[in-house]
């Protein structure tokens, strides 16, 4: 007896797959198909107006003249073309700020050095005691490729330093310097055998968080030096440094306090029955667990405090931000901060979708070796 077509299976492209996501998810209504169509269409119509701006009728090199570039054809173009040129001359600037033309393959190294680091710290095969040499020594050779005047190294000074180095390092020694003072803070704050050293952690946490980073700028910017003797001065980027570090610690240690308190009592009841120390109860059975469960908001965390470096030109210090600002300060180049600014954009969110993606992918597989 033949099937009738209305009992026939349905394929099974239309069950699994694209099709039956979209079908789920993007037109299983009329209203959902019309709004699916009109964002559709709003988001063709602003791919194709970037496309004819960004690659159409943009302009990539501009003629040299006697005084410099000739930026004649881009203001022509300005409202229709993109003018991608002031990124080719002034890449270098943006990069590596102020810091002396013949030497910038050193912050170049240094920046390629930072990747590698990241790289190989996100790898679990290298999570031993030998990555702690590993880090100690990048950050030495990254100190004598910034600084010189060793090895036959010219000697530059901090205040010529700019561009993405100076965003990594804020942002590097930051968080790396912050996160053991937030797990120290949090286990302090919810200590009860000493209730000193918990109203010492409370007192920072909330004393810090109360405050905007940008006044923790300034106060280490302005006000400290203001209460040092005469002769004493310690370089503005360490200052911005510990006070990014400070204000990262009190936020961080409230991630950890929330992993802290969500894990149960009966993982630290069963290791203190078989007898282990207070240190080794906290750092091998319930930071482990208690981290695992924290790891979104830790990185969202990260991500927002590697963005937030930028701030930092509000005292001066030439980041990756302020490098672009300045970059078309140049009366040649006045108008053209858009390209400036989207490329900017590019670079931060690489470095901030690298750290959310390396997230996602670390809670599955710690979850994966759970279920196990």
């Amino acid at each position: 007896m033949s099937t009738s077509i209305a009992a026939r299976p349905r394929p099974a492209a239309a069950r699994t797959g694209p099709i039956a996501w979209a079908r789920a998810n993007l037109f299983n209504t009329w209203w959902s198909t019309a709004l699916t169509l009109a964002l559709g269409y709003l988001i063709l119509r602003g791919a194709w107006a970037f496309l004819d701006w960004g690659v159409i009728h943009a302009i990539w090199q501009v003629p040299q003249g006697p005084k410099g570039p000739n930026t004649d054809i881009c203001r022509a173009a300005a409202g229709t073309g993109a003018c991608w040129a002031v990124i080719g001359e002034k890449y270098r600037f943006i990069l590596f700020g102020f810091y002396p033309y013949a030497q910038q393959w050193r912050p170049a190294i240094v920046i390629a050095l930072f990747i590698a680091l990241y790289c190989i710290s996100a790898n679990r095969r290298f999570w031993r005691k030998e990555l702690a040499l590993i880090w100690i020594a990048a950050m030495v050779l990254i100190g004598i490729l910034m600084w010189g005047g060793v090895f036959g190294l010219t000697l530059v000074t901090e205040s010529q330093w700019g561009g993405l180095p100076i965003t990594l390092i804020l942002a590097t020694f930051a968080l790396a310097l912050a996160f053991p003072l937030a797990v120290l803070v949090a286990l302090g704050r919810r200590s009860t055998r000493l209730p000193a050293v918990k109203l010492l952690c409370v007192m920072y946490v909330e004393l810090i968080r109360g405050v905007p980073l940008i006044t923790l700028l300034f106060m280490a910017s302005v006000m400290f030096p203001l209460f040092m003797p005469n002769g004493f001065d310690v370089d503005k980027l360490l200052r911005a440094q510990v006070a990014i570090t400070l204000f990262a610690g009190a936020y961080l240690a409230e991630v950890v306090r929330a992993g802290l308190q969500s894990l149960p009592k009966g993982q630290a009841e069963a290791a203190d029955a078989l007898g282990l120390s207070y240190w080794k109860k906290t750092l091998l059975v319930v930071l482990p667990q208690a981290l695992r469960l924290v790891i979104p908001p830790l990185v969202n965390t990260f991500i927002g405090f590697f963005k937030d470096t930028s701030l930092v030109l509000i005292i001066g210090i030439f980041d990756l931000l302020k490098s672009g600002i300045t970059a078309v300060a140049e009366p040649a180049w006045q108008g053209f901060g858009n390209e400036v600014y989207i490329v900017l954009a590019l670079i931060y969110f690489a470095f901030c979708f690298a750290m959310s993606r390396y997230s996602r992918g670390l809670e599955r597989e710690l979850d994966r070796a759970r279920r196990r």
